[in-house]
């Protein structure tokens, strides 16, 4: 039987090469290509291991008539062409977990470095002067830290600030009041950390709902004087916001280490006092290296030899029995959980999959992965049906699993429950024609929809009219309704609408249709 052959094209520790060898891999480490040497000879590897310097672009992956795998030793996987990989059957897997402690004890190096003025100190002495009165710094002890992200980097670096002996006040939808005291942290909204917090380090990725979260309007909030850690990602705050706000002495500091155009040559913050920068350290240990090289040879190699299948970010974890059978019901499941995560994404305590009829005869666990990668997409840039169980887990959400054998209504169904604050929440969908998802309930109402593209959701008074004054403004702002599904509890009671645009809604119809007479609830969704 011929040996997977593999290329490691970046620079990686040996480690990774022993391990491919070792475990019936041949393995060549030829770095330092051009894009136009990489392509004459990437197809005639199976697998491909890179750092952040490849790219590996779709002219590249043209040209790679046998690649199978491609793996990235770090989380950031923004040097590959996933859906290019993707439709030439190429699984793309990168090693999200390897870099943890590094880069929380890198966010706390760069808080005790902005609480005691070390560069800028450094900086004074080495060039003769004894400024020591210069630099007054302020104790950690005794400080509130506002961690904005408490998953798995957020959680170390609560860990290390907590035996700092500070407070830990932390803001993320998916921390459950358990975790957060297994974390020996205090799950607070987002204004009130930003009012209370000395010090502010973000560990969340970044999406639309994270993106600028530290705001020109955010950062006012916050406490007069409030240093800022960011080891995340570039585009979480807004740097010119920064900028002015370290100005008027409104952030006592701020450190970077990612900024939203990188490599950062140049910024509005350069320069400016109290700021300090440093170029995307946060994995930069022997240490961290050592670790996501491991993880990328033990990875790809699994994959080559045995077809495990592990932190794939565009392939299920999936036999290739059970693949044609479940398809369709992951589609579905994924689509109910990104409804369910859209929908009632606060104060999260528990999610539960409920599978009855032909559906209670599958492997559940697919369809539980796809429901947790539909349900967490809206927080997080690197989920997948592989990582979004470990995802749950570690911010403390209860998952169920529950099979029925009953027969219901519907030939199959799938089920997906959330318990918030305000109770139970659940969507419930069907296979149409065996492969065509569909929503057949959703809070308690019964109401029959495709979940594609845009959409609006309405939780409405029944009343007359009301549907006729909803088309005239979507008419009036040039907004084309493709699909219209009504249900409701009884007449003249609770009324869902869930409607089909053929583009994105813009904020002020959501405010205007929030204001008509007798509306709950205005959500855009997107799928």
């Amino acid at each position: 039987m011929t040996k997977p052959r593999v290329l490691i094209s970046d620079q990686m520790d040996p480690k990774a090469e022993q391990i491919f060898r070792e475990r019936g891999c041949d393995v060549d480490v030829i770095t330092g290509q051009t894009p136009e040497e990489l392509a004459k000879i990437l197809g005639q590897y199976d697998g491909l291991a890179i750092r952040s310097s490849t790219r590996l672009t779709k002219e590249l992956i043209d040209v790679a008539t046998n690649l199978k795998v491609v793996g990235r030793a770090g989380i950031g996987v923004d040097n590959i062409d996933i859906p290019a990989a993707s439709v030439k059957g190429i699984v793309v897997m990168n090693t999200p977990f390897g870099n943890s402690i590094t880069t929380a004890e890198h966010a706390i190096a760069l808080m005790f470095a902005l609480a005691r003025q070390l560069p800028e100190a450094d900086a004074s002495t080495q060039a003769g002067k004894w400024e020591k009165n210069r630099f007054m710094g302020v104790e950690v002890t005794g400080k509130t830290l506002g961690l904005i992200g408490a998953g798995n980097i957020g959680s170390i670096v609560a860990s290390r600030a907590i035996g700092l002996k500070m407070k830990v006040v932390a803001f993320d939808p998916f921390l459950t009041p358990e975790r957060a005291v297994e974390m020996g942290v205090e799950k607070v909204d987002l204004d009130s950390l930003l009012a209370r917090a000395d010090f502010i380090t973000l560990h969340t990725p970044l999406t639309d709902q994270t993106r600028n979260i530290l705001s020109a309007e955010n950062i006012a909030k916050c406490k007069k004087g409030v240093r800022i850690i960011n080891c995340a990602r570039g585009g979480l705050i807004d740097e010119v916001a920064l900028k002015d706000a370290l100005d008027s002495g409104q952030v006592g500091g701020a450190a970077l280490d990612v900024f939203a155009k990188e490599p950062a040559k140049e910024s509005p913050l350069f320069g400016t006092p109290n700021f300090i920068s440093t170029p995307h350290l946060g994995a930069s240990t022997d240490e961290a290296q050592v670790n996501v090289a491991i993880q990328v040879a033990e990875q790809l190699s699994d994959y080559l030899v045995h077809g495990g299948v592990t932190n794939a970010l565009n392939m299920p974890s999936l036999s290739a029995e059970e693949a044609p059978k479940l398809k369709p019901y992951m589609a579905l499941a994924e689509k109910l959980g990104s409804l369910v995560g859209q929908l009632a994404h606060d104060n999260l305590t528990q999610i539960s999959i409920e599978v009855e009829g032909a559906a209670a005869q599958l492997n559940i666990k697919p369809i539980t992965g796809a429901v947790l990668a539909g349900f967490m997409r809206r927080y997080s840039d690197t989920v997948n049906m592989v990582n979004a169980p470990y995802l749950a887990k570690e911010r403390g959400l209860d998952v169920r699993e529950i099979r029925h054998d009953r027969e219901g209504v519907y030939h199959t169904l799938v089920r997906v429950s959330v318990g918030t604050s305000q109770g139970e929440r659940s969507v419930a969908g069907t296979l149409f024609g065996k492969d065509q998802p569909r929503l057949v309930e959703i809070f308690g109402i019964g109401i029959e929809a495709e979940l594609e593209g845009h959409m609006l959701y309405i939780v409405n008074e029944d009343a007359p009219g009301f549907i006729g004054r909803l088309g005239s403004l979507l008419g009036e702002s040039g907004i084309n309704i493709g699909t219209f599904h009504l249900g409701r509890r009884e007449a003249g009671g609770e009324a869902v609408l869930l409607l089909s645009v053929d583009q994105a809604i813009p904020e002020s119809v959501l405010r205007t249709a929030c204001g008509m007479p007798g509306v709950k609830v205005v959500r855009a969704l997107a799928f």
